[in-house]
């Protein structure tokens, strides 16, 4: 259980608090609510470039890593379909560090051609090296715009090709950055070893001031129900033949969410799982075998994805797949079977709460989501899936009129 205390600022900026005595540090923690959906679609992996833009200068403090490391912190953050998430640690005697940098890069980054150029190739480089020079680093490249033909979420955060990052304009970056970092779109969560009278009182100071935007309106092309199978081959210069398969679930605020993730669980969590322990040890057709969900907050993905062994086709390999996903279907699941799954969700969730990081994160996103009290209410989610659900969502979800399917073959001689 994570207490908590929150209250929004008049500029709309809403701060939530968590008392935590027993470490050292605070965590603060800042959620904007953009994300790669946002894009134009002729001008992606913007928000991911601005993961790395607000760590180049705001208008008053030329240097954000320098002060942080001074005052003994550390920082990093990440982007996702849906959000862009900043986060910092430092001894609490020096909190109001974190408040003065985070506050003024909200305010106004510094724009200058030197950083945009500067974080213009980092990212650029970040595409070759992640995403084309490294093998299956072009997977979700091809799978994703396979699978979604409508919704942005055709394309990954590092965005559709290098030449949209390459070619954007100073006009263009601020734009984007206008539409979307600031208070009245952001969640900010402290953390730690503090009270909430300090907070509010640097809220007052760092953040109060900054002036509300007006935030683009999300309007996303929903993506309709897929009506037949979808395959696509690709060929390249990798060890092992490898099967993706994807199926298109439900968003993460509908009610099948949980069950949703439960059946991966069964499915792939651990060795004693169903597909480890039929696929890969039983018939060893597959040397590896996964399954997860993509997690997104619109509509996801459901993923299959198995390393075949050698002398073993995709189409035995995907036949195999199919047999073990037609079993959730058809067979009502031993409470035995069900319970073991929900109890390793448990212990995970139990061990996240350990992290005073964790907990802001958890909780900046469970606002997002509606309510920072989802992040008290995951494990009663899980708990409440029964057998019958289980059976109910796998009908839904494994079909192959539903799926999308990419075989990437290796063409190695040695394969």
């Amino acid at each position: 259980m994570i207490n908590f205390q929150k209250f929004t600022l008049d500029n709309g900026l809403r701060v939530i608090y968590h008392q935590d005595n027993a470490t050292p540090l605070v965590c603060m923690n800042i959620l904007y609510n953009v994300g790669a959906r946002d894009e134009d679609a002729e001008l992606t992996g913007f928000a991911h470039l601005f993961e790395h833009l607000m760590f180049g200068g705001s208008v008053n403090i030329p240097s954000y890593d320098e002060p942080l490391q001074l005052a003994g912190g550390e920082n990093n953050a990440f982007t996702t379909s849906d959000i862009t998430n900043y986060y910092l640690t430092l001894p609490a005697e020096n909190m109001e560090t974190a408040f003065w940098l985070e506050s003024d890069r909200m305010l106004s980054l510094a724009f200058t051609p030197e950083s945009l150029e500067v974080q213009r190739s980092v990212v650029i480089e970040e595409f070759k090296q992640r995403y084309l020079n490294q093998p299956y680093g072009d997977v979700w490249l091809h799978l994703k715009p396979l699978a979604y033909q409508h919704h942005p979420y055709q394309w990954n955060t590092i965005g559709k090709s290098i030449e949209h990052v390459a070619n954007a304009t100073m006009t263009n970056v601020k734009d984007f950055f206008k539409q979307h970092y600031a208070p009245n779109n952001a969640i900010l969560v402290v953390a730690g070893n503090t009270t909430i009278e300090t907070v509010k009182e640097l809220c007052a100071k760092y953040f109060a001031p900054i002036p509300t935007q007006a935030i683009k309106v999300r309007n996303l092309p929903q993506e309709p129900a897929q009506k037949e199978k979808r395959t696509l081959t690709l060929e390249r210069n990798v060890p092992t033949d490898t099967l993706y398969k994807v199926y298109h679930m439900c968003s993460k605020l509908h009610a099948d969410y949980y069950t949703t993730d439960l059946i991966s669980d069964i499915l792939s969590n651990g060795n004693s799982a169903r597909l480890h322990n039929v696929l890969v040890k039983t018939t060893q057709l597959f040397t590896d075998i996964n399954a997860y969900i993509t997690g997104d907050i619109d509509a996801g993905l459901f993923v299959v994805t198995g390393k075949l062994n050698k002398g073993v086709t995709f189409e035995q390999a995907e036949i195999a797949v199919d047999i073990e996903l037609q079993k959730m279907k058809t067979e009502i699941l031993e409470a035995t079977e069900l319970q073991k799954v929900k109890n390793k969700i448990e212990s995970t969730l139990v061990f996240t709460e350990m992290n005073v990081l964790n907990k802001a994160m958890n909780l900046a996103y469970a606002e997002l989501l509606g309510d920072a009290n989802r992040a008290n209410e995951e494990m009663q989610r899980y708990s409440a899936v029964t057998a019958n659900d289980i059976t109910r969502v796998a009908n839904y979800l494994f079909n192959d009129t539903n799926a999308s399917v990419l075989y990437y073959k290796s063409v190695l001689e040695n394969n």
